[in-house]
């Protein structure tokens, strides 16, 4: 039985209580990875995507990046230039993506998300959340508090690790 069943189970029959009073951050991590597979079949439901999960990764980090160019996008993405660059060719060819001339070199191109791709990210984080919201109506709100606060606290921890990583990545290439 998968942790998810198990936890259901327990909630339902009122038999959970607070026995993680010093969780070691193994537990916390598998059980934060079963959160992330939840949500992924949640926002997988809330999803009429025309694109893919890999161009939806694409939207999003031109939305913090605009005008980055086809190299950093594929460093960004852990890809190759010629597989993001057939991304990025089914993105515009719906849209969402826009293709300019560089205004430092005539070689390169500069990627924007379209008008339209903006929308579309809109759109589907207001389905995703509204899925969000209909399973967040079932919590009592003690355990929405308690998850609101951790989860403020992950995304800080996360992203003061992520801007360590970028730091010393720029460091290597200078």
């Amino acid at each position: 039985m998968r942790w998810a069943d198990s936890a259901r189970e327990a909630w339902k029959s009122g038999s959970v209580t607070s026995s993680y009073s010093h969780p070691r951050p193994d537990e916390v991590a598998r059980v934060t990875s079963e959160a992330a597979e939840l949500l992924e079949v949640l926002w997988g439901r809330a999803s009429t995507a025309p694109v893919s999960a890999s161009q939806i990764r694409v939207l999003f980090i031109l939305e913090h990046s605009d005008g980055i160019n086809l190299r950093m996008l594929a460093e960004a993405l852990g890809s190759t230039p010629p597989s993001t660059s057939r991304l990025c060719d089914r993105l515009q060819a719906v849209g969402f993506v826009e293709r300019a001339p560089s205004a430092s070199s005539r070689r390169e191109l500069r990627l924007h998300l379209s008008r339209h791709g903006r929308t579309f990210l809109a759109e589907l984080r207001a389905r995703r959340e509204a899925a969000l919201e209909s399973v967040l109506e079932q919590m009592p709100v003690t355990k929405r508090t308690a998850l609101l606060e951790g989860l403020e606290a992950f995304c800080a921890a996360a992203s003061a690790e992520i801007h360590e990583g970028d730091e010393a990545s720029d460091a290597r290439s200078a």
